[in-house]
């Protein structure tokens, strides 16, 4: 299928790991431009090296920032001035138990999860609607409906997102514009693997303590496995593509069932 990305730009937040640079990788695939973002060069370099193993010619720069600093979000904002296609991807995410969760910890959550999507959408939104064409993706979380009693900071944010994302949906009415929010359910990202071996008892292997995960903390996942940073790309590409005009204001889940509701 051909996704019709050949001419289009695209920036994806948080991109030199996990489901960032799995979609990344997906975007560039289909032939459009990616910029990648991350904290450092050195990552950066690499994201962009294995985006080129897979497509060679592909089209892809990066540009270094945390999105933890406004004036760094800024510069960012100043290197690229207008894309086609922004995946709010960054975020952060920790377990901890919620009296122990300071205010500095909320608005540092705030500040990557939340903020960072704000103000990327806040320049590139405008124009999008001026040219009659644009895709703002918020990858948020089923953690945003179903919030974590080990992290619930973060699943706020989440919750933020989609709210921004519907909100700004509204804006694009009767417009070429769409504004959606993926929630991926848990993945086997570089940040999820980190957070099992934190939950993990001594001496319990991976597989086991991801089986636990599912019986107690997950136990209304029908996949009963982690999903894969490919299948969250699949969905966020479709979305970002022109085929995809008539999904708008949508929460779209690829969350392996763990989501119980119907609406």
């Amino acid at each position: 299928m051909d996704l019709q990305l050949t001419d289009k730009t695209a920036l994806v937040t948080g991109s030199t790991g996990g489901i960032g640079l799995a979609i990344a990788k997906r975007l560039a695939a289909e032939g459009a431009e990616v910029i990648l973002t991350g904290r450092t060069e050195a990552r950066l370099e690499q994201a962009r090296a294995a985006i080129l193993a897979e497509t060679p010619g592909a089209r892809v720069r990066g540009v270094a920032v945390n999105f933890g600093h406004a004036d760094e979000v800024q510069r960012l904002l100043a290197a690229v001035p207008t894309v086609d296609i922004l995946v709010n991807n960054v975020g952060i995410f920790e377990p901890k138990p919620f009296a122990d969760i300071a205010d500095e910890d909320w608005l540092r959550f705030f500040e990557v999860n939340v903020l960072s999507g704000v103000r990327l959408s806040r320049q590139y939104f405008p124009p999008m609607l001026a040219r009659n064409w644009g895709r703002i993706i918020f990858i948020s979380s089923e953690s945003g409906l179903q919030i974590p009693a080990e992290m619930i900071h973060y699943g706020t944010t989440k919750t933020a997102q989609l709210a921004v994302a519907r909100g700004l949906s509204e804006l694009t009415t009767g417009t070429g514009v769409t504004v959606n929010s993926v929630l991926p359910g848990p993945t086997a990202s570089e940040g999820v693997e980190e957070f099992i071996g934190k939950l993990a008892a001594e001496g319990q292997s991976r597989a086991d303590a991801e089986k636990d995960f599912f019986a107690h903390a997950r136990p209304s996942s029908l996949l009963k496995r982690f999903i894969t940073t490919d299948e969250i790309a699949t969905m966020v590409t479709y979305l970002a593509s022109p085929l995809a005009a008539a999904t708008n204001g949508a929460s779209v889940r690829v969350d392996g069932g763990v989501i119980r509701s119907i609406g």
